[in-house]
């Protein structure tokens, strides 16, 4: 696969069709695409648990009301959802960090974690469990077969946190109003 087919740093944007998976009414943004597969994390799948509240539950230490410490954790895909990934803006500077651009990166870090809870974190980020994950071919093969849709990603939407409003805003980036979408195939 050459870079120019690469959809790291898009959106993808569930159809209707996946209205009984995991994956239903779901925005992907995706960190790598290649010939071995592709991996991302959901962006507005929300859980029941603030960012504070998990720093409290494996005992990160925090100011008491740090910035971002209401925003919820996001379950990132159902892949390892045990495991906590931080996508955030800025250099690579934390211990694991990986570029997906210029501009965005994700690590496993333990050490930006402690950062955001003390108010030295990345300008934005979202931390997710778990993260969504396709073998060779497999997520080609689902788009060829209309189960997603694909767009530029943008920061803005990247890292909202308006989980509510997502899917419809990330179609609107190409044009597009789900609500006209229907999950069953005509015939001519």
């Amino acid at each position: 696969m050459d870079t120019s087919t690469s959809l790291a740093n898009h959106f993808l944007i569930a159809m209707p069709e996946l209205a009984s998976s995991f994956f239903a009414q779901t925005v992907s943004y995706i960190c790598e695409h290649n010939d071995e597969g592709a991996m991302g994390f959901v962006i507005n799948r929300p859980m029941d648990i603030s960012i504070s509240d998990l720093f409290d539950q494996i005992d990160i230490k925090h100011l008491p009301a740090f910035s971002n410490c209401n925003q919820q954790v996001l379950s990132g895909g159902p892949v390892e959802p045990e495991r906590g990934f931080v996508l955030h803006t800025g250099s690579p500077s934390w211990g694991t960090s990986m570029p997906v651009t210029s501009e965005i990166s994700v690590t496993t870090s333990f050490d930006i974690l402690e950062a955001i809870g003390n108010n030295k974190g990345p300008e934005q980020f979202l931390l997710a469990l778990g993260y969504a994950g396709w073998g060779a071919g497999q997520l080609d093969n689902e788009i060829l077969e209309n189960s997603w849709l694909s767009s530029p990603a943008n920061n803005e939407l990247l890292f909202s946190n308006d989980c509510e409003d997502c899917w419809q805003q990330a179609a609107k980036l190409i044009g597009i109003d789900l609500q006209h979408l229907h999950n069953q195939a005509g015939h001519a």
